[in-house]
């Protein structure tokens, strides 16, 4: 990936969960042992998703890699950029409140994020439709007090 200005020109920092930092971990290490292999000394403070060299990775270069990493799947062929409105799906079908979400994709107004990124999923409008009847279940039921 390239260090680059983000489009609004502001900075953010997404938390990423516990496993992805154990990943992340993991991959860094892997990283090292590569570079040290072909005479690089690992840096620090070099991108942990990079070229083996160090140096940034190019978005055709990941482009392609993540298409090749799809063709040895049954998974759908998405584009890499569709990874963002899977994860704005994820967290709102999560119960994640939309204005976090929203932040975590770096969009100016919760309305991008809940009218561009976000999608209903199978299975979503049954969901709702249960939550709302447990909701009158649980009203209608004689307080034991």
């Amino acid at each position: 990936m390239r260090y680059k200005e983000t489009k609004s020109g502001k900075s953010r920092v997404v938390a990423p969960s516990s496993s992805v930092i154990d990943e992340l971990k993991r991959h860094r290490i892997a990283q090292a042992e590569e570079q040290l292999k072909i005479g690089i000394r690992p840096d620090d403070n070099s991108f942990v998703v990079a070229q083996v060299d160090g140096s940034p990775l190019k978005p055709v270069s990941l482009t392609h890699e993540w298409t090749r990493l799809l063709a040895k799947t049954s998974l759908p062929k998405i584009r890499f950029h569709d990874l963002r409105h899977s994860h704005a799906t994820q967290l709102l079908a999560a119960g994640v409140h939309p204005k976090i979400a929203s932040e975590r994709l770096g969009h100016s107004t919760i309305g991008i994020t809940l009218d561009l990124y976000s999608h209903v999923m199978p299975g979503m409008q049954a969901n709702a439709a249960e939550q709302v009847d447990a909701a009158i279940q649980s009203a209608r039921k004689p307080s034991t007090k």
